[in-house]
């Protein structure tokens, strides 16, 4: 039991007033429970189910019976089962795989920037969702469990460490300005956990918080007088009857975040002070990947910053990675939206030393099946598969170049056990030097955690 707890539990919870006051903050540094490099995450979300056989992995079956009836997949259940078994056919990849670097990596050829840096990346094959739908599936990527209410990977990082840097969130939400998220701002909430923990969604453009600039009759010193007032008056009623509002607390403290902000932001999110190298490095100058490129660059800008967890989204309504048709004209799309902009941050982390202490993450929240149902189509594409998602990292303690698990031969499952995404946020925690086991909250009478009954770290990737 540590202080906090302890307190909260004797003399009716009064002590608990008293230990507000012994912290900095909610947001203030906390120590590391494992001796880790990353002291800062950047996870590169795509939406929609990325397809794992165009683009990661090669298989050799699936050209050789291209356009024939897939064998049953084995050992799955529900759509995969029912689906592998009804009348279909094998796809074959949207484009040729090659070996690259010195760890022999198959990438596709879609992605000739990222293919540069495969050495740098670990991968894991064969990563099991609990569901094949995109909302529960996302939900379950990002918090680790199906239904919204948990938090967020990087809200349990924000509570677990705290922010390096006050003046700005300490969880960023980089969202796709074409449309929201599936599972909206839960996927990115506290949950359960204080509500200072949430991620802070930025938007495109010069002003990424509404009312950040505030109005130019304002003086600096009449804005900190108002701010100092409604902070005594808040501050007055947590402590008459709402101690215990974790809420309220992080509303007051977010007054004043948001005053600091207005300093520092507007400077954040100005990537013209970027040289034009660095820009082009990061694809903004080609209309196809600024976007995404963008959001890259920011990131980056940010753990310089010391924003501790930024979440970048890539893939919204119609151009998420849901490929159920028109795999050969929607696949070379999304690649070439991230394909430079991912390989330009991985670039960018490393010259300017940032990799060493930032843990970069690649998911999506399922992967793909090797055939489509639809047999008449000219446009085939490829259905949902919740046992066959890709995840690589790099940066700080990864092993650069290795590689866990393995598909079988159509890419539809792992070879050997299953690999449940627990495993995956338990190796997240662990490079981010948190302990699942220790990194814990009691809600409804339950400790809760990220991995919930617990996950495996995968040792194989880590350094």
């Amino acid at each position: 039991m540590n202080r906090r707890d302890f307190l909260s539990q004797t003399w009716l919870g009064l002590g608990a007033l008293a230990a507000q006051s012994l912290d900095a903050g909610p947001l203030s540094v906390k120590p590391a429970h494992l001796p880790r490099k990353a002291k800062r995450c950047i996870f590169l979300f795509m939406e929609g189910g990325v397809s794992q056989m165009d683009l990661f992995e090669h298989k050799p079956a699936i050209l050789k019976m291209a356009g024939k009836q897939m064998p049953t997949a084995s050992n799955t259940v529900g759509e995969i089962a029912t689906f592998s078994a009804a009348p279909n056919r094998i796809i074959p990849p949207v484009a040729p795989m090659r070996q690259h670097g010195q760890s022999g990596r198959w990438l596709t050829d879609l992605m000739p920037h990222l293919s540069k840096h495969v050495d740098d990346l670990a991968f894991v094959h064969g990563v099991k969702v609990d569901n094949n739908n995109h909302g529960p599936a996302v939900y379950h990527t990002l918090t680790g469990n199906q239904f919204p209410g948990s938090a967020s990977i990087g809200a349990w990082v924000n509570y677990g460490l705290g922010s390096e840097n006050q003046d700005l969130p300490g969880f960023v939400v980089l969202g796709d300005p074409r449309g929201a998220t599936i599972g909206g701002q839960g996927v990115w909430g506290n949950g359960y956990l204080p509500a200072a923990y949430q991620g802070t969604i930025f938007r495109n453009g010069d002003t990424p918080i509404v009312d950040l600039h505030r109005p130019t009759s304002l003086t600096d010193k009449q804005q900190r007088e108002e701010l100092a007032l409604l902070q005594w008056m808040n501050n007055k009623h947590a402590a008459a009857a709402h101690a215990d509002r974790s809420e309220l607390e992080a509303r007051i403290a977010s007054y004043e975040l948001a005053f600091r902000m207005q300093m520092k932001a507007p400077e954040l999110v100005d990537v013209k002070s970027e040289s034009e190298a660095t820009r082009k490095l990061y694809g903004l100058d080609d209309p196809i990947s600024e976007t995404f490129g963008r959001q890259c660059l920011l990131a980056r800008r940010m753990v310089e910053r010391g924003v501790r967890y930024v979440l970048a989204l890539h893939g919204a309504g119609g151009d998420r990675w849901d490929d159920h048709g028109d795999v050969k004209g929607r696949i070379p799309k999304h690649c070439k939206e991230v394909d430079q902009p991912v390989a330009g941050l991985l670039a960018d982390l490393k010259a300017r030393g940032l990799l060493d202490d930032t843990l970069v993450v690649w998911a999506s929240e399922m992967g793909r099946t090797a055939f489509d149902n639809n047999l008449v189509t000219d446009k085939p594409g490829r259905d949902h598969n919740q046992y066959g998602l890709v995840v690589w990292m790099a940066g700080g303690d990864v092993k650069a170049g290795a590689t866990f698990g393995e598909t079988d031969e159509f890419a539809t499952r792992a070879a050997g056990e299953p690999i449940p995404v627990r495993d995956v946020h338990a190796t997240i925690l662990s490079l981010m030097g948190l302990d699942q086991e220790r990194l814990t909250y009691l809600h409804a009478g339950r400790y809760k955690k990220l991995t919930d009954i617990g996950g495996r770290v995968i040792s194989e990737v880590i350094a």
